[in-house]
């Protein structure tokens, strides 16, 4: 089932569309060893995964529903790999980019990228001087409409 981690390039996030099972896992720990081991930068389960210490003694980021010990073996099968999967409502492409952080996971289209990313700079810069605003005394609705927060984060905007 997961002799295809063998294929798998550094650097890459492995993303499996498990259908948001939680009755079988199918990632556990000797997939988080030979990813860490290879370089990987981590996993997004539409589903459950298992042995969960070593992904964190390791600090090898799974993204997953939920942990759970029930195995995949002989219960799931790789139906392909490096087509389109959908994890939750999101659709993921090869090539798109993926990060993950405490919060969650997002998923940006590879021909948005330096769209999305140049956004999401400005709308970091914004938050950076509200709060230096708001340490010098405005008051937070002062420091939204200085920096033109609520301006940042529309559909116009990030058109």
């Amino acid at each position: 089932m997961g002799d295809y981690i063998d294929d798998i390039d550094p650097g890459s996030v492995i993303v499996l569309d498990n259908g948001g099972r939680d009755n079988v896992t199918v990632w556990g720990d000797i997939l988080t060893e030979v990813a860490h081991r290879k370089g990987i930068a981590g996993t997004v389960i539409d589903g459950i995964n298992r042995d969960v210490a070593l992904c964190l003694e390791l600090g090898y980021p799974v993204f997953s529903r939920d942990a759970w010990m029930r195995t995949g073996k002989d219960r799931v099968q790789v139906e392909a790999t490096q087509v389109p999967v959908s994890i939750g409502d999101v659709r993921v492409c090869p090539g798109d980019l993926v990060r993950g952080d405490a919060d969650g996971v997002v998923v940006i289209p590879r021909e948005l990228e330096d769209k999305v990313l140049a956004s999401a700079e400005e709308i970091q810069s914004a938050e950076d001087a509200i709060r230096e605003s708001v340490r010098a005394g405005l008051s937070l609705r002062e420091a939204r409409a200085k920096h033109r927060y609520h301006q940042l984060q529309t559909r116009e905007a990030s058109q």
